[in-house]
C-alpha cells in the first residue's frame, strides 16, 4: 500500500459530477459525508455514518471501512476495538457525490456497537399501527432483533462508545 494520500477531483461541473468518472464527492459544511452501509450478500441495511476526507481516502486504500464519529470527533476504523471489521466489497457513490454506499463483509458478523448485528433493531410504527402503538403522544418501538452477537461490555468495557446526548 502506498504512503500517498488520495487525491479527490475538484468539482467543476454538474456533468463532470453526475455522468464522468472523476471522483469528486461533495463534503457538508463540516467536511462531512453520507455513508450507508448494507451487508454485500443480503444486502440488510447495518448501519448509517459519516466520513470525511480522510476516513474515505482509508477506506479506499485499505478496503476496510473507516468513518468519522461526530461523538467522539475522531476518524474511526470500524472493527478496530471490536474485531467486526466490515471489509469493502463495493464501494459505490451516489448521483451527484453526495452519499457513498459500502457493500461490506462483516467480520463476526454484528456491525452495531450495541451489541446487534445492524444498527436498525426497532421500526416505528406507521399508518394504521401508529394508533395502537402510541399512548398519550408515546409512541412505542417495535423490535425487530432481540438477539445479541456479542456482549458490549465485554468487548468495550463499561462505557462503549460514549455519545453526546
Amino acid at each position: 500500500m502506498s504512503a500517498a494520500p488520495v487525491k479527490f477531483q475538484a468539482r467543476k461541473t454538474v456533468g463532470q459530477v453526475e455522468e464522468g468518472n472523476d471522483l469528486a464527492p461533495k463534503f457538508d459544511d463540516r467536511g462531512l459525508i453520507t455513508v450507508v452501509t448494507t451487508d454485500y450478500t443480503s444486502g440488510e441495511l447495518l448501519m448509517q455514518g459519516f466520513m470525511n476526507a480522510e476516513a474515505l481516502g482509508l477506506t479506499i486504500k485499505t478496503g476496510e471501512a473507516h468513518y468519522w464519529s461526530r461523538s467522539r470527533e475522531v476518524l474511526w476504523h470500524k472493527g478496530a476495538t471490536s474485531g467486526f471489521v466490515q471489509k469493502v466489497r463495493e464501494l459505490l457513490v451516489d448521483d451527484d457525490q453526495d452519499c457513498i454506499w459500502l457493500r461490506v463483509d462483516v467480520a463476526g458478523g454484528a456491525s452495531c456497537h450495541v451489541g446487534y448485528r445492524s444498527c436498525f433493531y426497532r421500526k416505528v410504527p406507521v399508518g394504521g399501527d401508529f394508533d395502537s402503538r402510541q399512548d398519550d403522544g408515546h409512541i412505542d418501538l417495535e423490535w425487530t432483533d432481540r438477539d445479541k452477537v456479542f456482549d458490549p461490555v465485554e468487548v468495550y468495557g463499561d462505557a462503549p462508545n460514549p455519545t453526546k446526548l
